[in-house]
């Protein structure tokens, strides 16, 4: 193994029933399509020897959601079945706050994490700026994600937009943003995926301003 070839693991982010037939429903994009690419993305995982580290959010027996022992607390059926490494039940947003997943990563000494799961905006993001605050090299599977739609006092925003924004912001500096079939092609080829900057994507976006004022 070269310096330059990335140490992974998959991280699987709360697929959990609450998502699918719980309280909190993803709707962006549709679930049954984000399901299949987070097993996709699992098993190719587990063909290329990387690591499958499974993550669940564990909250109090009386809470709304993720209520320990309950149905939507369970994982997703299709991700249970399957092989995973370690699992780590967690209490906070980041798979990283509380658990023991920086002593694992540091004890099988992992670079790069390539994120999938639930939610896009919540618990993915969370744990890819933790990821990157700490000086790893992070990979996000958009497809392989979901989102909501909210509405507060601050405004409204739809599953769909929240997700392709958040997905901009990833790839703005945190994470690789890619598809789940493009990280296979990645992991089976040895290519880089592409990583961008925050200046880059600023002046990008001037220059489609300007052309759309055009």
């Amino acid at each position: 193994m070269t310096a330059k070839t990335p140490r992974r693991a998959l991280i699987v982010i709360d697929v959990q029933n609450e998502y699918f037939t719980g309280n909190l429903q993803i709707e962006y994009p549709p679930v049954v399509d984000s399901l299949a690419h987070i097993t996709h993305a699992m098993d190719a995982a587990t063909t290329a020897g990387i690591p499958v580290i499974v993550i669940q959010q564990n909250s109090p027996a009386d809470g709304p959601a993720f209520a320990e022992g309950s149905d939507g607390w369970q994982l997703h059926p299709e991700v249970a079945r399957r092989h995973r490494d370690v699992l780590f039940l967690k209490p906070l947003p980041s798979a990283f706050s509380e658990t023991g997943l920086s002593d694992w990563l540091q004890a099988n000494q992992i670079d790069t994490l390539s994120v999938v799961g639930y939610m896009t905006h919540n618990c993915n993001d969370t744990t890819i700026k933790h990821a990157f605050d700490r000086g790893m090299a992070v990979e996000f599977l958009h497809d392989a994600s979901g989102a909501v739609s909210y509405a507060n006092r601050a405004g409204y925003a739809t599953a769909e937009e929240i997700h392709r924004v958040f997905a901009v912001v990833e790839q703005s500096r945190f994470a690789a943003v890619l598809s789940t079939e493009e990280w296979v092609r990645c992991v089976a080829s040895g290519e880089v995926p592409v990583r961008e900057d925050i200046l880059s994507s600023y002046r990008r976006a001037q220059v489609l301003r300007s052309a759309k004022a055009a």
